[in-house]
């Protein structure tokens, strides 16, 4: 009896060695080897205080412990009240670090700066640990600006030309070209014009470009608008004067529409030389100032033969300006001619019915 219980309990304990060694084992299989952290993040400087409409750089101070890597990759998390301009960093690098630049555009009253991880892909496609840079909450101020306030911040804002011409017997309309740093000029707006516009634009955060048009009353004779001026700390005030004139600017585009009072005049006074030629002719008996008629004549002629009409095809858009993509302000319900006034490359200027000056891409002019 004594020998059948020494057994049995060896039996008992040699099972329960042999479970606990098997429980050993399988916990030992399921210990992973933590990632190595490889980047290390801070912020070179934030900002303190930004306006809303505000452009804003954020520069990541990136510290990498290893050499042999491909690119180093950001994210963005847990961000409200901003607008992240650029995926891909502006990126200045020195012997020790990486300086990474990324624009925002703040665009509420509340703001937080995104959480941001960076993600580094080694040459030997080895694993590492993603480091993330925690953001925080920034203070947002609000512009209280006067009416004439176009909804633009910016470091500057500066005209390259600008021209007005008549658009119907009410309004006149100007256009002009202007350029940017550090602005988000999408936002631009006019307050108490009769129509408005983009016709073009060229969006960069260093030098944006834009072209825009406004349609304004015919009894204005100064037109302004205003910017606030980030460096300056203020508001700058934007003067066109309104000159209804083929040279008040250069540009590619010709707007106006013929003078004809000017025209009268000149063949009067081509008419008065010819009357002048005639006398003297009956007077000095000499044919050889019929030169004096003969040429004012040839000038009336030619400055009375009408302007040509030209085909509009059904369908057709009449555009603004002569812009590609431009803004279209009347389309032909069905096939008419109207009055050519001009042209320039791929557009013809016509007249509408309704004495307004358009423009109509060549493609859609008649051809038989």
């Amino acid at each position: 009896m004594r020998l059948l219980f020494i057994s049995l309990l060896f039996v008992i304990t040699l099972f329960a060695n042999e479970t606990n060694t098997t429980t050993i084992d399988t916990n030992s299989s399921s210990v992973q080897t933590p990632l190595q952290k490889v980047l290390y993040l801070s912020f070179k400087d934030t900002p303190k205080r930004v306006l809303k409409g505000e452009i804003f750089s954020l520069t990541i101070k990136t510290l990498s412990t290893i050499k042999n890597f491909q690119t180093i990759d950001y994210t963005f998390s847990d961000y409200y009240g901003l607008k992240s301009l650029n995926d891909v960093p502006y990126r200045e690098e020195t012997p020790k670090y990486f300086y990474d630049t990324f624009y925002f555009l703040v665009t509420a009253k509340t703001a937080k700066i995104p959480n941001i991880t960076a993600h580094i892909t080694s040459n030997d496609m080895k694993q590492y640990q993603d480091t993330t840079l925690i953001g925080e909450k920034i203070n947002v101020v609000m512009l209280n600006p006067k009416k004439e306030f176009a909804n633009i911040i910016a470091n500057s804002f500066e005209l390259l030309n600008y021209k007005t011409t008549n658009f119907d017997q009410l309004h006149n309309i100007v256009v002009f070209s202007a350029t940017a740093n550090n602005s988000d000029l999408k936002s631009f707006q006019l307050n108490d014009v009769y129509k408005q516009g983009i016709e073009s634009i060229k969006e960069s955060i260093a030098d944006s470009k834009i072209t825009y048009y406004a349609i304004i009353n015919k009894d204005i004779e100064n037109f302004s608008f205003s910017y606030f001026n980030l460096l300056k700390n203020k508001f700058v005030t934007i003067n066109i004067p309104i000159i209804v004139n083929d040279d008040s600017v250069t540009t590619q585009t010709d707007l106006k529409p013929k003078d004809q009072s000017k025209e009268k005049l000149k063949m009067s006074i081509a008419a008065a030389i010819a009357i002048i030629g005639f006398i003297f002719i009956l007077w000095r008996k000499k044919y050889i100032y019929l030169f004096f008629i003969i040429i004012p004549l040839a000038y009336i002629a030619f400055i009375a033969i009408p302007s040509k009409e030209v085909c509009i095809k059904k369908g057709s858009s009449i555009h603004l300006l002569p812009v590609a993509n431009g803004t279209i302000f009347e389309t032909i319900t069905s096939e008419y001619t109207l009055q050519k006034e001009g042209s320039v490359k791929n557009f013809t200027k016509v007249k509408l019915k309704n004495e307004k000056i358009g423009w109509v891409k060549n493609e859609d002019i008649c051809s038989y």
